[in-house]
């Protein structure tokens, strides 16, 4: 086990795998109070072409990914703000049209192949190379960047949109840093857990942290803690098994906490409930 950590690739995949634990769940907590689970399902589809395109055009996927997936996220954001029923088709023609774009570009790109489309759509963090981790970082630092400046105003948005609008704050704007902002993480996970998995990351560990604590910081804390522990121990499953692929490895590790903090949960309230002049506490709304 030393002689592995000493090793390059498992190095640099390690680091790959504590950014998207720390990032993902981070910017998840924002879209799952908001009711936008599937977002970075979305997200994901549109990122396939801009993978597709960099290999097109012979430039680095992760950085054609990054240019796509921002346009994509603030073309999604904008149907959504019309909040007409022909929006949902809007939106379903352009995730579908991503992933085909991101299929027919791969085709037809030089060297392109299967495998390589594999590698996004599933995660090859094995693969992850210095340039990428440079990359990865630097968006991974914009997130974090993201959330600590605009997070008090994003969490009033997310709690009630009309609010946030009669208190003065840019909702407009402020959907379209959530949408981004998540745009950035699709891209900083693309290569850990693929582009088909990522949303998975994004909301699991915010479901799970969900069941156990109350308040949004709290809920934050823990959901990022658990991101980083199903990363890690994804990595470590697939490194220690090659049979074993590290993105579906971190997802299954992220359910099954996810159930065993729904038993836990209930266990604890059902105990509260029985407990002699103990009664259930309402949930407090916290500012970030």
């Amino acid at each position: 086990m030393i002689e592995l950590l000493r090793t390059q690739f498992f190095q640099l995949a390690l680091v790959a795998a504590l950014l998207v634990g720390l990032c993902a769940p981070a910017v998840g907590t924002f879209i799952v109070q908001r009711r936008l689970a599937l977002l970075g399902d979305g997200i994901g589809h549109v990122a396939l072409t801009g993978v597709a395109l960099g290999f097109l055009t012979n430039t680095a996927p992760v950085l054609t990914a990054v240019v796509v997936s921002v346009a994509g996220a603030v073309a999604i954001e904008l149907v959504r703000a019309r909040g007409r029923t022909s929006g949902d088709v809007a939106l379903a023609l352009l995730f579908y049209g991503g992933i085909a774009g991101g299929v027919m570009l791969m085709g037809i790109a030089p060297g392109g192949s299967n495998a390589k489309l594999n590698s996004y759509l599933f995660g090859a963090i094995a693969s992850v190379t210095t340039q990428d981790i440079w990359v990865i970082g630097a968006l991974a630092v914009a997130v974090i960047a993201v959330v600590v400046i605009f997070g008090r105003e994003l969490f009033v948005l997310c709690q009630d949109e009309e609010m946030a609008r009669a208190s003065g704050l840019p909702v407009r704007f402020l959907s379209l840093v959530i949408a981004i902002t998540a745009a950035l993480t699709v891209v900083i996970a693309m290569r850990v857990v693929g582009l088909l998995l990522v949303s998975a990351l994004m909301v699991i560990p915010v479901a799970t942290s969900q069941q156990l604590t109350r308040g949004f910081r709290a809920t934050m804390a823990l959901a990022m803690t658990i991101g980083v522990v199903v990363a890690v121990g994804g990595l470590l499953a697939s490194t220690l098994s090659s049979r074993v692929p590290p993105g579906a490895a971190i997802v299954l590790l992220a359910l099954g906490g996810f159930v065993l903090a729904l038993g836990v949960g209930r266990f604890v309230r059902r105990g509260r409930v029985r407990e002699p002049g103990v009664h259930e506490p309402t949930p407090v709304r916290e500012a970030a």
